[in-house]
């Protein structure tokens, strides 16, 4: 295969700026000021949209949808299994963000269920991609708080294979795979885990490039973008306090210089 170069990952940043496409956003409570600012400051609207009585009509103007577990509750749920099908009839992408799944069995049993139903991009932290693939029937590793990416590599691979979706594992390096292609990803900031709802976030723009472009690609767009964006505002702070705010000055001034200056993209 052919890795995307980082003019590549620029170009799809500048698609997604010229487009500005609407992301349907069902996510958690926390996230949801932070992941809305993100997407705009990377040029694309967002929606943070979680009653079923809206989801329909957003279903027609939306481009994607990004469902987010950080905050269940039943309805929610219902919410978010009733947008999946929604989307998916109207061959739109689905993005999946598996928070927390392997702490509970509502968890455990929304994931499942939401996985099942297909959807385009699974993106999760290390021990959320290894849980996950348990619950989607593979031998469970349990989860583990301090799990790096390179320990759930593996279960981001079969998952993908098992699931049919685009898999990306963050953290310290990011993996994007298909279960046949694997990229690794680098860049960020060690301060990035520290303020709360960055992980999300991620989520939201991964809607927003795979809008716009296949979703292995928009995949490993949105994840080349937001890793050099978090390299640089990491260099601004000198704490996690202020970091979602220089994260969404450094997505909005992003260039290819700055891309190529503070991310990695390679093949595995």
């Amino acid at each position: 295969m052919t890795t995307l170069t980082l003019a590549d990952v620029h170009a799809l940043h500048e698609k997604v700026r010229a487009e500005r496409p609407l992301v349907h956003n069902i996510t958690n409570f926390v996230a949801m000021n932070i992941a809305a600012n993100v997407l705009l400051a990377a040029g694309a609207s967002p929606a943070m949209v979680h009653s079923m009585d809206e989801v329909e009509d957003f279903g027609r103007i939306a481009r994607a949808l990004t469902l987010n577990i950080g905050t269940l509750s039943s309805d929610w749920i219902a919410g978010m299994k009733l947008a999946a099908s929604v989307y998916k009839a109207a061959g739109k992408p689905v993005v999946f963000d598996p928070v927390a799944v392997g702490a509970t069995r509502l968890r455990n049993t929304a994931a499942a269920d939401l996985v099942a139903m297909g959807p385009t991009v699974i993106r999760g932290n290390a021990s959320e991609i290894m849980a996950l693939s348990g619950v989607a029937g593979l031998a469970s590793k349990g989860v583990d708080s301090s799990a790096s990416s390179n320990a759930a590599l593996d279960s981001a691979v079969a998952l993908a294979q098992s699931s049919g979706a685009v898999v990306a594992v963050t953290g310290e390096i990011d993996y994007v795979t298909d279960g046949t292609r694997t990229v690794a990803i680098e860049g960020g900031h060690e301060l990035m885990p520290l303020s709360t709802a960055l992980g999300c976030s991620l989520t939201g723009l991964v809607g927003a490039f795979v809008a716009v472009a296949p979703a292995f690609e928009g995949t490993v767009a949105a994840l080349s973008v937001y890793a050099a964006a978090g390299a640089i505002a990491g260099k601004r702070v000198k704490g996690p306090g202020f970091l979602p705010q220089e994260l969404c000055d450094s997505l909005y001034a992003l260039d290819l210089a700055g891309l190529e200056a503070n991310a990695a993209i390679r093949e595995v």
